[in-house]
């Protein structure tokens, strides 16, 4: 898409993270607190995090790939 990395690497982050606050809100607000779906979105965010870390990491290495 010829972006430079400024426009780039924010772009990739918001387009790969969701908004799990709403989802574990819906989740509890469905199926209550001590259903299975409200612990799996709790978990998913606790696999999001390091996911979005590492791909901080990886658009920091990656920097060079796009214009300046």
């Amino acid at each position: 898409m010829k972006l430079s990395y400024e426009d780039a690497a924010p772009s990739a982050l918001i387009g790969a993270s969701n908004h799990f606050e709403v989802a574990i809100a819906t989740s509890v607000m469905l199926f209550g607190l001590s259903s299975g779906a409200a612990i799996a979105t709790v978990v998913g965010v606790l696999i999001e995090v390091p996911v979005m870390l590492m791909l901080v990491g990886i658009a920091k290495k990656t920097a060079g790939w796009f214009k300046r």
